[in-house]
């Protein structure tokens, strides 16, 4: 049975993720919420949604709607077995999940119980030498806070919520189902209180009712010396607003680092390519390093070959578990050069030569090049 209702009311896919039902859900409860939206149907649309999250939600609920639809989800079938291998176990959960879904059954949520607020993540970027280093940023969000004109209450000022009248602070209230089963009982959030156990008469003009408020946030990152692309800092707190007196959630900081023209960098250890000449490969040389540290000398041996790495103790980057300093690799890279002047093709030929490399001869001079010394001559 291909059952995607519930999924089209939040619209979300067939596979989306717990987390992404969630988010939807949010959204979607919000833009109807009859408390905020006075459109006509929209306190319907409401309702639709509600249900709609109150089986997505449940994993066991979700797989029984998608098998056999919304009869089967609120009977509360789960699994693969169907209606074959109804064995305490498999098929249908146990006979246990089924009286405790309809029957009441284990101890029952309180709605008016506070509830931290959620994550949110934010993502940074830093130089290749901050993150080495370490820095200080300061980062700015919106996020869902507390409102400060009604405190969170979501009631205007000088009131307060009552005790919902239908579901009398419970949250929820039993619905008589027909399911192949029979006529079974479960529950469901009030449609009135949406589950909160309390009724708001006068919802407070900032918030409508809802008790939070779009803030703009910012708030100071110490970013440790030697982070990289894809770890993050938790800070406490700094997340959404709780609900009924409930904690905020938390900010996690991405860190990204952005690419360095000079270096490359695997863990603590640095990487810087160097490009010398011939003669300094062959007769040997020092030279200055640039690192992230500031510049170095450092000795080439006479006879050194090209991809020669040569390593500086205590150039790289710090070890975030530790505390000890990496190392710089240096690679050597012999430049051949692309122009030559006749002194030094001479040099080079004499050096050949002298090696025994007797069958290099000299290139053979072009026409213009001919009629160039020929005009010098005269």
């Amino acid at each position: 049975m291909n059952n995607t209702e519930y999924y089209d009311r939040l619209g979300v896919s067939k596979d989306a993720s717990q987390d992404e039902i969630k988010r939807a859900y949010r959204k979607m409860s919000k833009k109807y919420h009859p408390d905020i939206n006075k459109e006509p149907g929209a306190e319907e649309k409401y309702k639709e949604v509600q249900e709609a999250y109150e089986t997505l939600s449940d994993d066991q609920k979700r797989a029984a709607y998608d098998q056999y639809g919304p009869d089967g989800a609120n009977a509360g079938f789960g699994g693969q077995g169907g209606f074959g291998g109804f064995d305490g176990g498999a098929g249908f959960g146990g006979f246990e999940d089924i009286f405790s879904s309809f029957f009441g059954g284990g101890a029952a949520r309180n709605p008016n119980a506070p509830r931290q607020g959620d994550d949110l993540q934010y993502r940074v970027n830093l130089s290749f030498e901050e993150a080495v280093f370490g820095a200080e940023k300061e980062v700015h969000y919106n996020r869902e806070a507390t409102c400060k004109t009604c405190s969170g209450s979501g009631a205007k000022p000088g009131t307060s919520p009552v005790t919902c009248g239908r579901c009398h602070g419970q949250g929820v209230i039993n619905v008589d189902t027909q399911t192949p089963l029979g006529v079974m009982r479960r529950q469901v959030t009030c449609d009135v209180c949406h589950g909160t156990g309390q009724e708001i008469k006068d919802p407070c003009q900032t918030c409508h009712g809802t008790g939070h408020e779009k803030q703009s946030h910012k708030v100071s990152v110490k970013i440790p010396a030697g982070v990289e692309t894809g770890q993050q800092i938790r800070l406490a707190g700094q997340g959404e607003a709780g609900f009924n007196g409930g904690p905020y959630g938390d900010l996690f900081v991405i860190i990204n680092v952005n690419p360095s023209d000079k270096f490359t960098r695997d863990g603590s250890t640095i990487y810087y390519t160097l490009n010398i000449s011939f003669v300094q490969a062959a007769l040997g040389d020092t030279v200055e390093v640039p690192t992230v540290h500031g510049n170095v000398e450092m000795t080439i041996p006479a006879g050194t070959q090209t991809g020669k790495t040569f390593r500086l103790k205590g150039k790289g980057a710090p070890r975030l578990r530790g505390g000890s300093q990496g190392d710089q690799h240096v690679t050597v890279k012999i430049v051949t050069p692309t122009k030559l002047n006749d002194a030094q093709k001479e040099a080079l030929l004499a050096f050949a030569k002298a090696s025994g490399d007797e069958k290099i001869a000299p290139q053979k001079k072009g026409f213009f090049n001919k009629v160039k010394d020929a005009l010098e001559d005269l």
